[in-house]
């Protein structure tokens, strides 16, 4: 009897001290514009998994690369440019391939002026002094709106006035706090709530005059036994995840 009693004692030790797979916590690498869809997707998923701890930081596609490329400590990487994703699979970091999630759409956003009005020609109005856009130096988006303004051959007529957020995010903020006049803006930030309720006014940049923003995610090398990891990536595969990529204008 005492043996028994023993052995309980002991699994109920070992039981306590055991993590199922399905609480492993999951920290997610993911582009700012990614911010409000994100941010929705998970709460979902939460409400079927409860107990799971999820860790999202948002930021720069090209600085995330750069990080994970040093073993910095993600389990999925979301990236505003697939190539970035594919790099990793290529160099290692990844144990899947990747997968697109959404295509990206840029706009003007202006609270001063109605783009709409002069489409493209409102970055080279007069009045404007100051222009954000994403840093294209690592910023997906901030790399389009360059391709966009030297497709309409503005750029080299409005560059003196550029003013570079270090994310999509903050370029967002630039725009809406004054700190520039006009700004591009991924169309997923124009139609958050938080954006809408400033008042602005956008106008989606076609997209034949920039390269395709084809979105995708990969699992990273450090969650290839956190089953976390590949639940919640099956469900950014679901109808469910599709639709609120689909309200926040990923195509």
């Amino acid at each position: 009897m005492k043996n028994f009693s023993l052995l309980l004692i002991v699994g109920s030790i070992l039981f306590a001290g055991f993590k199922s797979p399905a609480s492993q916590p999951l920290s997610i690498a993911a582009a700012s514009d990614m911010k409000f869809a994100m941010d929705s997707i998970v709460a979902v998923f939460k409400k079927s998994n409860p107990d799971v701890a999820i860790q999202v930081t948002y930021g720069s596609s090209g600085k995330f690369f750069e990080q994970i490329s040093n073993d910095a400590p993600y389990d999925i990487y979301f990236s505003a440019d697939i190539a970035y994703p594919q790099k990793l699979r290529e160099k290692g970091f990844a144990i899947t391939e990747p997968k697109i999630y959404g295509i990206g759409q840029i706009v003007i956003w202006s609270k001063k002026n109605d783009p709409n009005t002069d489409k493209m020609n409102a970055l080279a109005d007069i009045s404007i002094k100051k222009i954000a856009i994403a840093n294209p130096a690592h910023a997906p988006y901030g790399k389009r709106a360059v391709e966009s303004m030297k497709f309409y051959k503005i750029y080299d007529q409005v560059k003196s006035k550029l003013v570079l957020g270090e994310n999509i995010t903050q370029t967002a903020q630039f725009v809406t706090l004054g700190a520039a006049d006009i700004g591009i803006i991924a169309l997923s930030l124009a139609l958050s709530p938080p954006m809408q309720k400033e008042g602005g006014k956008y106008f989606i940049i076609p997209e034949e005059s920039h390269q395709p923003l084809k979105q995708g995610y990969v699992i990273l090398k450090r969650a290839k036994s956190n089953s976390t990891a590949i639940k919640f990536a099956d469900f950014c595969e679901s109808k469910t995840a599709k639709n609120i990529l689909t309200h926040f204008g990923f195509s």
